[in-house]
């Protein structure tokens, strides 16, 4: 216990050296600690208690202003975070086929509309449309551990286009609407420029179904192996559109590809009914609490066929990998992966599935780090919670692969004792508060 104190309190140190002031290290220490204490409520003021029984309301005022008010660099404290944790997930890299960068968004209900993003929107904590906050965020994953390294807030368009909204929540005027797919690409652009060692980009349909998506991640030179919906159309295996029309020699010579009655590209769903059954084989991709994770699996290569009649070259092969579970009367999903044309179906599947790494991420930082409990409605606050989050998870991520115990339950985290509470502490907003003593 002593040893995790003492590594946790040169970590923080190593955090504080991006925050500018050194006023802000007390914040920084408190927040993180309140952070990674076995509370049920991870906002301000019951972290404020508990680190500081004696003074919470003084430890409550310094706490707030530090996590909503204070001017600090949300990228540099992050920056600050991989260098700590980068090198542990580097000791594994190498030995297992290197990193994946895992693209994903996650949801907070919220009641009420002053919260900053805060709209009627899917929310996948909910699995429906709700009042909720939505934000976008890349890891950096091995197969034994990841970390966060860039986390944005989505902005709906009602948001983006009210400025008394926008003024109130302080979001910063630069700040144009973009798209999750497009938060997404501007994450990557800035890991590539941050020379962060590349990975295999993974994601779910939500974001692998949009064509610019993915030709975005070719152009930055990167593999991926994304998540894409039944009605995607593709070239089967062998397909691909047609040549431009002969030149009549009037004219301009045409340029464009061309589709006609008969040669046309088809669904990957129908691709998929129309695939041998003998070409799906069960394929286990790692071990689960209980047992092996399988399924049935098909691959085959396509070329991508949305709106390339628009084009003047033909896009190339990639693979298209099917799962189909034994029973199911449909394939329950599919994928679109530019790996190499020699990779087999078991290093296809191997590879897709390790998106399950970004949910072992925001169940912890939801359940353990308090990543969706900041009650504030400002953005400087909303991210700079996350960060504080992240950076506590970064801590007990560098402390399991330390350990070797990356694959164990979190009774393997690092454990840090509640302070005992004065007697007559009155939590904030309790009705005993209003209470008029006799």
């Amino acid at each position: 216990m002593s040893g995790d104190v003492d590594e946790f309190e040169r970590y923080l140190n190593h955090l504080a050296q991006e925050l500018g002031h050194s006023d802000r290290i007390a914040g920084l220490k408190g927040y993180c600690t309140g952070l990674v204490l076995p509370l049920s409520r991870k906002s301000v003021e019951p972290m404020a208690a508990h680190i500081d029984p004696m003074h919470a309301s003084a430890r409550h005022q310094a706490l707030h202003h530090f996590v909503a008010k204070a001017d600090w660099s949300d990228a540099a404290l992050m920056q600050r975070v991989r260098e700590w944790v980068v090198p542990a997930l580097a000791t594994y890299a190498a030995d297992e086929a290197g990193y994946y960068w895992i693209i994903d968004d996650t949801g907070f209900p919220k009641k009420g509309k002053h919260s900053v993003g805060v709209a009627r929107q899917y929310c996948g904590q909910l699995g429906k449309q709700d009042n909720c906050q939505v934000a976008v965020s890349l890891s950096l994953a091995t197969q034994r551990g990841s970390l966060p390294i860039a986390y944005q807030l989505y902005l709906p368009h009602e948001w983006i286009d009210d400025p008394t909204r926008r003024q109130r929540a302080g979001i910063p005027e630069d700040q144009i609407f973009a798209t999750k797919p497009q938060i997404a690409l501007a994450q990557l652009h800035e890991a590539i420029a941050s020379d962060i060692p590349p990975g295999v980009v993974l994601a779910d349909a939500g974001y692998g179904d949009e064509t610019a998506f993915r030709d975005g991640l070719t152009q930055m030179g990167l593999l991926y192996a994304v998540g894409i919906r039944p009605g995607t159309s593709v070239w089967g295996p062998g397909m691909a559109p047609l040549p431009p029309k002969p030149w009549s020699g009037r004219g301009k010579p045409p340029t464009l590809l061309r589709r006609a009655p008969g040669h046309e590209p088809l669904s990957v769903k129908a691709l998929a009914m129309q695939t041998p059954q003998a070409a799906y084989r069960t394929v286990n991709w790692r071990e689960g609490t209980n047992t092996a994770l399988s399924s049935r699996f098909a691959a085959v290569r396509v070329r991508p066929a949305h709106r390339d009649y628009w084009s003047s070259s033909v896009r190339a092969e990639e693979w298209l990998l099917i799962e189909w579970p034994e029973g199911d009367v449909e394939p329950l999903k599919y994928f679109m992966s530019t790996a190499p044309e020699n990779a087999t179906l078991e290093q296809l599947v191997f590879v897709t599935k390790m998106r399950w790494r970004i949910e072992r991420d925001y169940q912890d930082l939801k359940q353990e780090f308090g990543l969706g409990h900041y009650e504030g409605r400002g953005w400087r606050g909303f991210h700079h919670h996350a960060s504080l989050s992240i950076a506590a998870y970064g801590f007990l991520m560098a402390q399991r692969l330390g350990t070797d115990s990356y694959g164990d339950s979190k009774k393997n985290g690092t454990k840090f004792s509640l302070p005992v509470l004065p007697p007559d502490y009155i939590p904030r907003g309790s009705p005993a508060r209003a209470t008029p003593c006799p």
